[in-house]
């Protein structure tokens, strides 16, 4: 059922003879698929130069947590604070699931100021696995380890989304088709 304020687009695909339909993500929809996900790529920009890193996050009221090491990352967004996170997930190529968030980072340093903050960020970060791993990863690259991690967080400006799924009516006529000439 098509609900009111969805976009639907059928899109053929000529190699499988196969279609599938790609609708518009409520903010709602996006929001639950970025918590339950928990991993995405983040863009910063920096002298009209974009960089994009995946990292591991935390989703919480209107905010994604993350934990890092001093590095690129952190040095552009201290820079430019405007970010952008991309969270996907693709079963196959007629089903899958895409969301760009728009938001404004903030580092949550370790002081009395941000105690509070840094808290909630560290227990809703705990809760996921392998939270840690691309900032630990980062450092034994670089050799580089500091003594106190970085934590911050992204304010979600804007978030959209699209899904896409099989047209299983179209789908199931394409292959009934294909199956009587052959």
């Amino acid at each position: 059922m098509i609900k009111p304020n969805a976009v639907y687009r059928r899109c053929w695909e000529k190699t499988w003879g196969a279609k599938m339909l790609i609708r518009e993500m409520t903010p709602q929809e996006c929001r639950a698929f970025v918590e339950r996900v928990g991993f995405g790529r983040l863009g910063a920009a920096r002298d009209n130069q974009p960089y994009v890193v995946p990292f591991y996050f935390a989703y919480e009221s209107g905010r994604l947590y993350s934990f890092t090491t001093l590095g690129k990352k952190i040095r552009w967004m201290r820079a430019n604070p405007k970010v952008c996170v991309e969270v996907d997930e693709v079963k196959n190529h007629f089903e899958w699931m895409s969301v760009i968030l728009t938001g404004r980072f903030q580092e949550l340093p370790n002081t009395l100021e941000y105690a509070l903050e840094r808290q909630q960020a560290l227990e809703a970060l705990e809760k996921r696995s392998l939270w840690w791993q691309t900032a630990f990863a980062s450092g034994q690259v670089s050799g580089r380890h500091t003594a106190e991690p970085i934590i911050y967080c992204v304010h979600i400006d804007t978030v959209t989304g699209h899904r896409a799924v099989p047209d299983a009516v179209e789908s199931s006529i394409a292959l009934a088709e294909r199956a009587k000439a052959s």
